[in-house]
C-alpha cells in the first residue's frame, strides 16, 4: 500500500440541493482535503478532479437532461453519466480506492469503501416509493457484498446491518457525523432579515427540518398541535423547512396554513437555514427512523433544544441533552412542546447541555475514522 493512498470519491450528489447525505459528502470531503495522508479526487457529472464541484453545475444539468431523452429512465441516465466519469477518473488518477458515500455504488475494478446511512428500506419500506425501494435493494446487495469496508454513521446502524445482512463486524467501521461550525446561536438582530419576511419572531416558533417525506413523521406533528391550547400557534407557529419529497402531505397541513399557524419555507440554502435553526424555540424531530439524525446536532450547536424520538439512532446522537418521545404518541409530543415553552429554566438547561453535546462531534473526527477505514480496506 502507498504511504499516501489515492482515493476517488463520488461527489455527484453535491450537484443537487443538499439534504442530509449531501451535507455529509460536502463536510467529510472538506475535512479530508485538509489532511496530508490522502490524495483525494472527486467525480461529479461528466467531470472529475481534485476540487469539490459547485452546486448545480449547468453542464451537468444539460447533459443529464440529454441522457434522459436517450435512455429508458432518469435513474439509468444518472447511472450512465456517473459510471463513465468514475471509470475515467479511476484510471487517470491511478486510484487505489473508490469511496461511494451515497446510495448508488458503481461496479468498478477497484477496492471500494461504501457508506451505509440507514436501513429505512428494511424497517419502514412503506415510507419509500416502490421504484426507489427496488433500486436501493439492488444497489445495497452489490455494495454490501463487494465493499471491503462499510462505513456506518452510527452504532445503531452498524448493529442493524449485522443483524439483517449477517455482516462480519470487522468489515464495519462506525464513523459518526460531525456538525458544521456555521451552526451556532444567533441574536435577534442577526436573524431579523431571515425571520421578518416570514412573519416570525426570534425564539417564538417551532421548527421541523428535513425533506418532507413519510419517514419524518409529520403526521404526528400535526396531530400533536391539535392537543395544544387553541391560542398557542398564534404566538408560536410551526415552521417546516425542507424540500418536498414523496408521499402524501397530511390534510391537516393545509388547515394549519389557512389559519396562519404553519409556514413552509421549502428548501433553504445554508445561511438562512443556519439562522432559522439558531432562532427557533424548539426543534421537533420525531422521525420514525434515522440512521443518524444530523438536525439533532445542528440544532444543539445552534443553541436550540430538541424534542426527538426514542428509537433507532436518535438517543445515541442526542445523549442526555434532548427530550425523547414515543414517535407514535402525539400526546407525548404536545406535552413536551408545552414543557419547553413554559419552563424557561428547563429550556436553558437543555440549551447548555445541547451545546456541550454538539461539541463532542466534529467532521475532523469523522475524517480521521474514515481514513482508518481507507487504510484497513487497502491493507
Amino acid at each position: 500500500m502507498r504511504s499516501v493512498p489515492r482515493v476517488v470519491l463520488n461527489a455527484s450528489i453535491l450537484l443537487a440541493p443538499q439534504a442530509g447525505i449531501g451535507r455529509y459528502v460536502g463536510e467529510l470531503s472538506r475535512a479530508l482535503q485538509q489532511r496530508t495522508d490522502v490524495h483525494l479526487s472527486f467525480t461529479y457529472g461528466l467531470r472529475h478532479g481534485p476540487q469539490l464541484p459547485a452546486q448545480g453545475l449547468s453542464h451537468y444539468s444539460l447533459l443529464r437532461d440529454l441522457a434522459k431523452r436517450l435512455l429508458p429512465s432518469p435513474y439509468q441516465a444518472k447511472r450512465w453519466v456517473e459510471r463513465r466519469t468514475l471509470r475515467r477518473a479511476l484510471d487517470e488518477q491511478n486510484a487505489d480506492l473508490y469511496h461511494e458515500p451515497s446510495l448508488w455504488p458503481q461496479r468498478v475494478d477497484r477496492p471500494m469503501v461504501f457508506t451505509l446511512h440507514d436501513l429505512t428500506h428494511v424497517h419502514y419500506p412503506q415510507t419509500q416509493p416502490a421504484d426507489r425501494l427496488r433500486a436501493i435493494e439492488k444497489s445495497l446487495d452489490h455494495a454490501l457484498g463487494n465493499a471491503r469496508r462499510i462505513l456506518c454513521v452510527s452504532e445503531s446502524t452498524a448493529q442493524q446491518a449485522m443483524q439483517h445482512y449477517s455482516l462480519n463486524r470487522e468489515r464495519l467501521c462506525v464513523t459518526p457525523l460531525g456538525v458544521s461550525a456555521h451552526f451556532r446561536p444567533c441574536s435577534a438582530d442577526q436573524s431579523l432579515p431571515t425571520l421578518q419576511p416570514l412573519g416570525l419572531r426570534h425564539r417564538k416558533f417551532l421548527l421541523c427540518v428535513g425533506t418532507l417525506e413519510p419517514r419524518k413523521n409529520l403526521e404526528l406533528v400535526f396531530q400533536a398541535v391539535q392537543h395544544l391550547p387553541s391560542s398557542f400557534l398564534e404566538h408560536c407557529p410551526l415552521v417546516l423547512a425542507g424540500a418536498r419529497g414523496w408521499g402524501e402531505i397530511p390534510l391537516s397541513l393545509a388547515q394549519l396554513e389557512r389559519k396562519g399557524h404553519l409556514i413552509r419555507t421549502g428548501y433553504l440554502e445554508r445561511e438562512p437555514l443556519h439562522l432559522l435553526m439558531g432562532s427557533a424555540r424548539t426543534l421537533l424531530f420525531p422521525s420514525l427512523y434515522e440512521g443518524f439524525g444530523l438536525p439533532i446536532l445542528e440544532a444543539m450547536a445552534s443553541g436550540t433544544p430538541v424534542i426527538t424520538s426514542n428509537c433507532s439512532s436518535m438517543p445515541e446522537v442526542g445523549g442526555e441533552a434532548a427530550v425523547y418521545i414515543d414517535p407514535t404518541q402525539p400526546e407525548q409530543l404536545a406535552e413536551a412542546i408545552l414543557r419547553l415553552h413554559e419552563d424557561d429554566a428547563l429550556w436553558a438547561t437543555l440549551q447548555l447541555a445541547g451545546l456541550k453535546r454538539a461539541g463532542e462531534f466534529s467532521w475532523e473526527r469523522t475524517a480521521e475514522l474514515t481514513m482508518s477505514a481507507y487504510r484497513a480496506a487497502l491493507s
